[in-house]
């Protein structure tokens, strides 16, 4: 249920800073609450990355000519 709480709390803080700025007083409000959620969620055992929807993406694999310490 908390986990639920943050993704909401975030999902409404995002909503604001898209319609009304990031300057915007109740967008202000409502990241502190995403952020107070956030915590709340950490603090019961959950990872930063499950508050967010959007799946983990790995690094594309490096081209064949960009190796390491090779200076061109």
């Amino acid at each position: 249920m908390v986990i639920r709480a943050a993704r909401a709390a975030q999902y409404r803080a995002a909503r604001a800073a898209t319609r009304h700025g990031l300057a915007h007083p109740v967008t202000l409000a409502l990241l502190a609450v995403a952020a107070t959620a956030a915590a709340r969620a950490w603090d019961t055992g959950h990872r930063v990355a499950d508050t967010h929807l959007a799946p983990v993406r790995e690094a594309p694999p490096r081209m064949p000519n960009h190796q390491a310490g090779h200076r061109g």
